[in-house]
């Protein structure tokens, strides 16, 4: 794959009015998580530390947000038809959950290697399973096969200006309970999460300064910032698996414009992290949360004098078992 170049990108998806409307919107249906505190991580990062709990949203991750956001938005005629997407995570499971709750059909595209505890968490929500080969190609074309077939709406992970808004609600809950922070650390994939947050958290506090996280084996987040244009994802060999997608048209400009930076953890520190947190927070979190927290207690941030209270988004907690990255 080649660069996306920035002719091609498209303006900001989303701004403060739409998030806030995703709040109202969505409100009813999510968990408000809570914000917890850890003196250990504390201690180790040289700041107070705020952790926005996503893993005790409901499917396991901040994807019911967005996922909740963009059902809710479907008119009634759209609704009918179900919608649809490509997904072998945590949006397959909310996006689910989310049209199960609005009584309408759910058809998601599945690689055949999709981990069989995934599959059985998107039936348990109500969805139905289309299985694929195991390439982008295969899900992008079986997927507008069953769009032609059901007639249904597409409702990508992360590029598309509903989803960012739903995600978007995590920082208006941040700041109303915690106004002082100077920063939040967010795990950058696709950008879905980021771009919400930093739409919502610039236009409330201007100061404040948002950082990305993301693994060294799975950069291309902050390449793109470097070279101004989105970079394809590298091998998906990270253990954090929710970081694995390179980012949008809809997601890059923020990013591009609104992250402030984005730091690089090793593997090596996103497992000893994830255990960390399971040990002294007693948080199942997954990989992919491990590497805000790991972006928190790193020596770049301990670096950083002018920020005394940060949020880390706990982005979900969707493990496996079977394969702990510190067994």
């Amino acid at each position: 794959m080649t660069p996306t170049p920035a002719a091609e990108i498209a303006p900001y998806a989303a701004n403060i009015d739409a998030i806030r409307a995703a709040r109202r919107r969505i409100d009813p249906f999510i968990h408000r998580t809570p914000l917890l505190t850890s003196a250990t991580l504390d201690a180790m990062s040289g700041r107070r530390l705020w952790f926005k709990c996503e893993l005790l949203q409901r499917t396991g991750s901040f994807k019911f947000r967005g996922a909740t956001n963009a059902v809710r938005m479907l008119d009634d005629a759209q609704a009918a038809r179900g919608v649809v997407t490509h997904s072998s995570g945590n949006h397959a499971q909310a996006l689910a959950l989310a049209a199960n709750m609005r009584g309408i059909p759910a058809h998601v595209v599945m690689p055949t290697n999709s981990a069989e505890i995934k599959k059985a968490a998107v039936r348990g929500y109500g969805g139905r399973i289309v299985e694929c080969e195991a390439t982008l190609e295969a899900r992008e074309s079986t997927a507008a096969r069953v769009l032609a077939e059901t007639g249904g709406t597409m409702v990508p992970p992360y590029n598309h200006p509903n989803v960012i808004a739903g995600q978007g609600t995590i920082a208006l809950e941040l700041l109303d309970e915690c106004p002082q922070l100077d920063a939040i650390v967010v795990p950058v994939g696709g950008g879905g999460l980021i771009s919400g947050i930093a739409l919502a958290a610039k236009a409330l506090k201007p100061s404040i300064r948002i950082i990305g996280a993301e693994p060294e084996l799975a950069g291309d987040a902050a390449l793109s910032k470097r070279t101004g244009m989105i970079e394809p994802p590298m091998k998906p060999v990270t253990i954090a698996d929710g970081l694995r997608t390179a980012l949008g048209p809809l997601t890059f400009p923020v990013v591009r414009d609104l992250v402030d930076e984005i730091v690089l953890v090793s593997e090596a520190d996103i497992a000893a992290h994830m255990r960390l947190v399971w040990e002294r927070m007693k948080l199942t979190i997954e990989p992919s949360a491990a590497v805000g927290v790991a972006v928190a207690c790193s020596d770049w941030m301990r670096k950083q004098k002018d920020r005394a209270d940060v949020g880390v988004v706990l982005c979900g907690g969707n493990v496996d078992l079977a394969n702990l990255p510190f067994a």
